[in-house]
This record gives structure tokens, sequence and C-alpha cells, in this order.
């Protein structure tokens, strides 16, 4: 292919360069997503296998792993939500506060005000959106830095809290609020959803074949094709085997996987999830290219605000109770997983596999520790030192890059 005259010169050989493979040898090169998602996937086995180990074989029960999986379903449903507010180079330090304020707001509804399961829930949910546009507004028109914002909104929406409940814890009585954060559904329902899940695997799968096909790119071999269906299928069975082992998919898990395909898809999939990596990436450019920075920053935070609603609906059932302290460094959670699942703090880079994964990390460590009687003190020190290693791990591949 001939060489255009605006091509720099500089990207020419010399005339006298030797250009052989002896003289200049190809690596093999493994992409960084996919590098960081083995290493993070090699550390929570090796994690389980401590904590196996370490408790005599208790870590790795199905009922362990049910309580474990229904532990990380409200960091994880943060953590969907703290990835997208990352990713768009932003950060939100009010979602505990949040998550405090909007549970108490279903929980009031439901008890003194009589308003029933469902209105109370969209309540919730519309407060948790009403917030994210308050503070995405600050941020987006005002030019105020999202961290002294939702710093600020740590303490207000806190104090908001304390305020409506007078200091009271608020217990909720109602068996179907309880229900979403204590209930299984039934093992047959286990079993439709992992055919679903497997399913939609195939079917995903297969449009991706013919997109690259009426694309002009290169096929995909049969071995690529079916590692990419076989081994999320082997995934999902085991997942159900393992959970209908103890007492069925736990309703929290169900909700937080719904909340993170759903999340998976619109960051991978939508014209708005790709906007998002360009402002984090370079904001400058993005808005050079036409996106409009205000539009989709305000957007992120009431995403971001709607999804505390959903997590503080989990929390408060498994509670059954809403309490002025309730949310306390949730916040910090959802954050650490994202870093430990790969999202720059930077913004521009990060997946929503990831984040979970890095919740789920998260929450293995809280088990394996409270299974082990770790000291509050020690699981403080050791959580604080892995999100550091995290950052640093990070900050180090990037000067190496």
């Amino acid at each position: 292919m001939s060489q255009t005259a605006n091509e720099p010169i500089t990207d020419r050989p010399p005339v006298n360069a030797d250009v052989t493979p002896q003289a200049r040898p190809r690596r093999f090169n493994i992409p960084t997503e996919a590098l960081r998602a083995y290493t993070m996937l090699f550390a929570l086995v090796v994690i389980w296998g401590y904590f196996h180990y370490a408790t005599d074989g208790i870590f790795l029960r199905p009922r362990n792993l049910s309580i474990l999986l229904q532990q990380m379903a409200v960091t994880g449903v943060l953590a969907v939500g703290m990835l997208m507010v990352i990713v768009a180079g932003q950060i939100d330090l009010s979602v505990g506060s949040v998550v405090g304020l909007t549970g108490g707001i279903a929980a009031i509804l439901m008890t003194w005000q009589d308003w029933g399961l469902v209105p109370a829930l969209l309540a919730a949910v519309g407060a948790g959106v009403l917030i994210g546009a308050v503070q995405g507004a600050l941020v987006a028109y005002a030019n105020i830095p999202a961290f002294i914002v939702t710093l600020g909104g740590l303490l207000a929406w806190r104090g908001a809290i304390k305020g409506i409940s007078v200091g009271n814890t608020i217990p909720v009585g109602l068996p179907s609020f309880k229900a979403i954060g204590n209930s299984y559904v039934a093992p047959s329902i286990g079993i439709a959803l992992g055919v679903i899940a497997i399913a939609a695997l195939l079917v995903m799968n297969v449009r991706r074949k013919r997109a690259r096909q009426r694309h002009g790119l290169a096929g995909e071999s049969m071995l690529n094709m079916s590692a990419r269906v076989i081994i999320p299928a082997v995934v999902v069975i085991g997942f159900v085997y393992v959970m209908n082992s103890y007492a069925g998919l736990p309703i929290p898990v169900i909700i937080l996987l719904a909340v993170a395909l759903l999340g998976a898809f619109v960051t991978q999939n939508t014209t708005f999830g790709r906007y998002l990596y360009a402002i984090g990436g370079n904001p400058d450019a993005a808005r050079l290219s036409g996106i409009s920075l205000r539009r989709h920053i305000l957007a992120v935070f009431c995403l971001m605000g709607a999804l505390a609603g959903v997590a503080a609906t989990i929390f408060t059932s498994r509670v059954g109770s809403a309490s002025p302290d309730a949310g306390v460094l949730l916040e910090l959670d959802a954050i650490a997983a994202c870093v430990i699942g790969g999202a720059s703090l930077m913004g521009g880079r990060g997946t929503i596999f990831g984040a979970c994964l890095g919740a789920l990390i998260m929450a293995s460590i809280d088990n394996g520790m409270s299974l082990l009687n770790t000291p509050d003190y020690r699981q403080d020190i050791i959580k604080g030192a892995i999100l550091v290693a995290a950052v640093g791990f990070d900050m180090l591949g990037r000067r190496r890059g």
C-alpha cells in the first residue's frame, strides 16, 4: 500500500535499517483488559482456596457461598453505578448516605404512611434519582468538582435521614418487603434462568460471528467460539447447581445479576456508554466531537442515584429495618470494588465485569475473615492495604505502558 505525503516522515524506517524479523522480533501481547481479568480471577481462586483451607472446608460449602453472594449484592449494585461514574472521570462519595436516606424513605412510607410495597419502593428509587440530579447538575452546570459536591452530599444526606427519622431505627414488618432481601426462588426457577442464560450466550456469539462476517472481518476459529460459549456455560451450570444445593437462587443475587447485565449492555452496546468512555478518556476531544459533556454527566449521576435506591431496598429488606447509620462506608466499598476490578480513577477505563469481580473479591475477604474471627481492626487494615496495592499496580502498569 503506498504511503501518502501527509504521513509524518519520522514514521518511515531509515533506508539502511534492518527490518528483518531477526532484528525486530515479534512479541506476544495479551490485551491489558484480558490480562487484568485473568489476574483478578486467579487472585479470587487463591483467596477462596486459602479461606477454604483455613476454615476447614466451611468457606466453599453451598450455604456459605449463598450467604457470601447475598452479602455482595449491595456492594455489587453500587459498584455497577460507580463504575459508570468513574469511567466518566467523576466520583461519588455520597452513595452510602443516599442508601441510608432512600432506605429510610421506603421504611417510613411503608410503616408510618402505609403506602404499600410498590409505591414506597418507587418513591425510594425516585428520591435517589432526584439526589443524583441535584449533584449531577452542580457538577455539570455549576462546574463544582464532583469530589466536593458528593463529599458535601455524604454529610447532607446523612443529616437528612437523621432528621427525618428523629434518630430512631424504623422496623419494617411487611413480609413481602423482607422477602426481597432474604428469600430464594424455587430450584426449578433457578434451572430455567440458567437455561435462558446459556441460550443468551449462544445467541450473542452467533450474532457476534455474523456481525464480523458482515463487516468483512476474519471469522473466529471454532475453538475460540466454543470456548466463549462452553466456559461461561459451565460457570452458569455450576453456579445454579451450588445455589440449588442449599436453598435456591437468592433474590438479592438475581437483582444483582439483572443490574450487572443491564449495566454491561449500556456500557458496551449503547452510544451513551461509549460516550462515557470518551468523556473520561479525553473530555476535550469528546467535547470537540460534539458530545454533550454536561448532559451525560448529569445522566450518569442520576443513574447512580437510582442504583443507590435499588441497593437501599436490598440492604433495608435484609436487615428488616432502616436506621440513621445504614450504609456507612458503602461508598468506599463500591469504589474499592471498581479499582480492584481494573477501573482507573482517572476515567476512561473499566468494565462492569471487573467491578462485580472486585465486589466479589471484597465480599470474599470480609466473609472469610469473619469465619476466622479476625478482629475488626485487622479487617480494616487488610482491606485498606488491598485497595492501595490495587491502585499502586494500576499506576505501575501505566508507567510501564
